[in-house]
C-alpha cells in the first residue's frame, strides 16, 4: 500500500498566514510580510544549525528564537504580551486552502497519509485540529523523539518504522526543497508542491512529481 507522508509548516500549514496578526500589531501590511518571511527563514535556519552541531531543542524552541532575532534585526520593539501572541497565533495557522479537499479525497483511495513534521507532537496535533485536518490524516510522526530535524536521514528512517511503510512505497509530500532532498536520499518517491514556481535546487536530484498545488496529486500519483 502506497504511503504519503505530508510535511506539515509550509505544505499542509500556511506559515505565512501569521501576516495577519504582524499586520494588525505593526499596522503595516508590507512590513508584516517581509517579517513573516524573515521568521520562517530564521526558524529553520536554527533548526538546521542545531541538527548539525547535534544540539537539539524543540522546534517551538527555534520558532521563538528566530522571533527574537527577526525581531531585534528590525528593530521592532513588541512587548512580552505582543510576542506570546504571535507564538499563540503560529500554533493556530491556517491550512492551504487546497489542503483539506486533498485529504478528503485521499480517503476515498488506496493509500495512507500521514502527516510528517519537525515540531512536537503535541503542537503538531493542536495546529491540524485547530485547521481542520487531523481527521483525515491517519497520524502523525514528529522527529522530536530523535532530538533533530529534517533532513536528517534518520528522521525519514524513522517514519518508516514508525508507519510500518516500505521506503519505495512512500511519498514524501512537501513544499520544501531541503525536505525533498532529504526523502530522495533516504529511497523515498519525493512530490514537490511548489506553489511560487520556483527553480528547484540544482543538485542533481529533481522530485519525482512536481505540481503547482496539491489539488493536482491524486492524477499525478495515479491513486
Amino acid at each position: 500500500m502506497v504511503t504519503l507522508a505530508f510535511d506539515v509548516y509550509g505544505t499542509l500549514i500556511n506559515t505565512q498566514g501569521i501576516q495577519i496578526t504582524l499586520a494588525d500589531m505593526l499596522h503595516d501590511e508590507h512590513q508584516a510580510a517581509a517579517i513573516s518571511q524573515r521568521w520562517r527563514e530564521k526558524q529553520l535556519e536554527y533548526s538546521f544549525r542545531r541538527g548539525l552541531m547535534d544540539h537539539y531543542q524543540p522546534f517551538s524552541v527555534c520558532t521563538r528564537q528566530a522571533l527574537d532575532f527577526t525581531l531585534d534585526e528590525a528593530g521592532i520593539s513588541l512587548d512580552g504580551r505582543q510576542q506570546n501572541a504571535l507564538l499563540t497565533a503560529y500554533r493556530t495557522l491556517p491550512a492551504f486552502t487546497d489542503a483539506q479537499g486533498l485529504l478528503q479525497q485521499l480517503q476515498l483511495n488506496d493509500a495512507r497519509a500521514f502527516a510528517f513534521t519537525n515540531g512536537e507532537a503535541a503542537i503538531a496535533s493542536d495546529l491540524l485540529t485547530h485547521a481542520g485536518l487531523i481527521e483525515y490524516l491517519d497520524g502523525i510522526v514528529s522527529v522530536d523523539v530523535l532530538r533533530t530535524f529534517k533532513p536528517s536521514p534518520k528522521v525519514y528512517n524513522h517514519f518508516i518504522e514508525a508507519t510500518d511503510a516500505t521506503a519505495s512505497q512512500t511519498w514524501l509530500i512537501s513544499g520544501n526543497p531541503f525536505d525533498i532532498l532529504g526523502a530522495r536520499h533516504a529511497g523515498w518517491r519525493t512530490a514537490w508542491v511548489n506553489r511560487t514556481d520556483a527553480p528547484f535546487d540544482p543538485w542533481g536530484e529533481a522530485p519525482d512529481v512536481i505540481v503547482p498545488s496539491l489539488t493536482d496529486l491524486v492524477e499525478k500519483l495515479g491513486l
